[in-house]
């Protein structure tokens, strides 16, 4: 998550003194914000390694590990809220990521670009596929496994039994209510086992 209205939105999402472990965190920058504006503790897994290093710059605890192993390494119920913001459209086993969500941590927050998008809907009515802020690459050289909506992710939560607590999309740093599926580059889903 770069943009920083993006993250202070989800960052809102999380209760103030969680324990927290974020899916691949990047750079580490909304675990230190955590850290420091919402007092949470926790950690962060992340696979490249600029990206480890530049936690440990931050002073973030970070764990390099390949999400695609899962998160065997953890108990059940073991942090209060578990982040996957942009990591769900780059795993091949989602379902079973989320599974796993729902398994270590009480609260699960997901947050993936929505093909959805009007935009997007206009690129591809065009005969494109798009580019945008959200999805910043040409289809040929795309880190994304897949694209999906927020449509999508409502019915994929309810097949895996995930209860949603809120849910909503973004849009140039504001959170969208009405009509996210259509109007939001963003989806954000903060969820918990049904």
């Amino acid at each position: 998550m770069s943009d920083r209205k993006d993250m202070e939105l989800i960052a809102e999402l999380v209760p103030v003194g969680s324990r927290v472990l974020d899916l691949g965190c990047g750079n580490g920058e909304l675990l230190a914000h955590l850290k420091t504006q919402r007092q949470c503790t926790g950690y962060g897994i992340e696979l490249a390694d600029d990206n480890v290093l530049a936690c440990a710059r931050r002073g973030v605890n970070v764990i390099q590990l390949d999400l695609e192993e899962g998160l065997a390494a953890f108990e059940d119920q073991s942090f209060d809220v578990v982040l996957q913001l942009d990591t769900l459209q780059h795993l091949r086993k989602t379902e079973k990521m989320l599974q796993e969500t729902a398994r270590v941590g009480r609260i699960g927050i997901v947050a993936f670009p929505n093909f959805a998008h009007w935009r997007n809907r206009l690129h591809v009515l065009g005969g494109r596929m798009p580019v945008t802020k959200t999805l910043p690459y040409q289809w040929y050289d795309t880190p994304n496994i897949r694209v999906g909506t927020f449509a999508d992710f409502e019915v994929l939560a309810g097949k895996q039994g995930l209860r949603t607590l809120d849910s909503f999309g973004i849009q140039n740093g504001a959170a969208v209510h009405r009509w996210p599926n259509l109007r939001a580059s963003v989806a954000v889903f903060k969820f918990e086992r049904g």
